[in-house]
């Protein structure tokens, strides 16, 4: 299984060129930034561990990636999250219904600590031959698959005599973002790595960049957001860009971080008068099984 050397297409939208780094395309289990912050679990041996374990939301793009990568190892999984609904108990979808039908042991905990502190405090120390990921993947770890996808941007800049260019996609942890820049930067290249934050702000996201590497200079630029918006909830701006992408671009986007990465990234290009001749590569989120339950969502609220 190779997850990488994704290709790169070039689109129009909105009478402006993009290059898309398609890693949507990936693998089924493994795509977008999932499949490069699990290649090292996927190459390494760990010979050792006999259960994963893993937390964050039910419908985590990261749990039906960590359930592929436990059935593939033969590995147990144990993913903590603090809530299931019932009606998603009932009505399985998604990313919870994928991991559920790769033997995913998914416990729902009851504690006023957050999922984190329970796990280091009353799991962890009890469990042997055991690997933890954190949530989403945030971990050095990740570094490895996000070295090899600088590497494939770098060469796709040479083979297309691209000397400047710059490189955006939306944050949840910003793991991915950090070590894109990181990896540029350490590789000798100059180019710019645009992110956004989709959860908890640009303070928080700042947070994240420094307990993942002390150093500033190899932190990306952080776009601000025009507005605050809450992560998960349906506004009809993020369907709309979903929708016009659809159209113009003939390529789908899942619904939860590229429609505010989009938004973001057009926002920024008009405020720093970005000319329009001056490449910018946007890096799918793949993930698109999540729009198995997002997508009716936008439906009931908005398609009247």
């Amino acid at each position: 299984m190779l997850l990488n050397s994704s290709p790169v297409d070039k689109i129009i939208f909105n009478n402006r060129t993009f290059f898309i780094k398609r890693d949507d395309l990936l693998h089924e289990s493994f795509s977008g930034n999932k499949g490069r912050k699990f290649y090292a679990f996927l190459e390494s041996d760990f010979s050792e561990c006999e259960k994963l374990i893993s937390y964050g939301s039910a419908q985590a793009n990261s749990l039906f990636s960590l359930s592929a990568l436990a059935k593939l190892k033969g590995w147990k999984f144990d993913f903590y999250v603090s809530h299931i609904s019932d009606f998603m108990k009932q009505n399985p979808k998604g990313n919870y219904r994928a991991a559920l039908e790769n033997g995913a042991n998914i416990i729902e905990v009851e504690s006023d600590k957050t999922l984190e502190h329970y796990l280091g405090s009353k799991i962890l120390p009890n469990e042997k031959k055991h690997l933890f990921v954190p949530e989403g993947g945030r971990c050095q770890y990740a570094k490895k698959g996000i070295e090899l996808l600088a590497q494939e941007i770098i060469s796709w800049a040479e083979v297309n005599n691209i000397t400047a260019f710059k490189v955006a996609l939306p944050a949840g942890t910003g793991t991915t973002a950090l070590f894109l820049q990181q990896s540029f930067i350490q590789q000798g290249s100059n180019f710019e790595v645009l992110t956004c934050a989709c959860v908890g702000g640009d303070s928080y996201l700042q947070k994240q960049f420094f307990e993942l590497c002390a150093d500033e200079n190899f932190h990306p630029t952080i776009m601000p957001s025009a507005k605050k918006y809450h992560f998960g909830k349906l506004y009809r701006k993020f369907y709309d860009i979903w929708r016009d992408l659809n159209a113009q671009a003939r390529i789908e986007f899942e619904l939860l971080y590229d429609p505010l990465g989009w938004l973001t990234l057009i926002d920024y290009i008009e405020s720093q008068n970005i000319p329009t001749d001056y490449p910018i590569l946007y890096i799918h989120q793949g993930g698109l099984l999540g729009n198995e339950t997002m997508l009716p969502r936008y439906h009931r609220k908005y398609d009247k």
